[in-house]
């Protein structure tokens, strides 16, 4: 299982697919942000990591510009990784409450993150055939991920991701409508959890907040 992620890593790693993507990713690690100016950016596609034996997949969109592009793991170094840690460490799925560097000693417990896309792309907005580009990886990533039974959504944009990647794989056959906490059963069985993004957005403007979060994960926990 090791060498087979370690494959896929490397193989993501070294994607240049989406000529749009690298030149913007290469333009955000020349052109820091002033409090990370002293810093050597990553500048690469971004790889999932976790538990190999997860039962609960958290997929986001993307690699944030100076979060995961900064520092090389998705949701880490950012404000929305500050929020979502304090929260998967009262769900009990994670062993800290911060994930700051890629060497930090994190750990997560039967659950594995990852992106929808592997780079980060202008305004958030990808383009229809990167995101077709980057599902191949990401459906290597979910066949290598036997036991996944819980796949969370976080953010809409995540969430509709999601579920143009499996109606491509035929395994929705109506509307889903992202509700945060709504769940829907897919035809493989896995359920699909809807959840806002941990952005500071939704955080200053009670969208999301903490409670609400840590009892979403807590019943990711319940439905695997």
């Amino acid at each position: 299982m090791k060498n087979n992620f370690e494959k896929l890593n490397n193989k993501i790693i070294k994607c240049t697919k989406c000529t749009r993507l690298v030149n913007f990713r290469n333009q955000i690690s020349k052109n820091k942000r002033k409090k990370y100016i002293n810093e050597s950016y990553w500048g690469k596609p971004i790889t999932g990591f976790g538990d190999s034996k997860a039962k609960i997949l958290i997929v986001g969109l993307a690699p944030a510009a100076h979060g995961g592009t900064r520092t090389g793991r998705v949701f880490t170094g950012d404000q929305s990784s500050d929020f979502l840690y304090k929260c998967l460490y009262a769900a009990q799925i994670s062993n800290q409450k911060s994930s700051l560097h890629v060497n930090d000693g994190l750990k997560l417990k039967k659950t594995f993150i990852t992106t929808a896309l592997k780079c980060v792309p202008p305004k958030d907005k990808p383009l229809k055939t990167e995101l077709n580009n980057c599902f191949h990886y990401f459906n290597n990533e979910i066949y290598l991920l036997k036991k996944i039974k819980v796949v969370v959504a976080l953010g809409k944009i995540a969430f509709d991701a999601c579920v143009q990647f499996y109606k491509k794989k035929n395994l929705i056959s109506k509307k889903l409508i992202f509700v945060h906490g709504k769940s829907y059963k897919l035809k493989d069985g896995k359920i699909l959890l809807a959840c806002y993004h941990p952005s500071p957005r939704n955080v200053n403007t009670k969208r999301i907040n903490f409670k609400k979060m840590k009892n979403l994960f807590i019943k990711a926990k319940s439905l695997t």
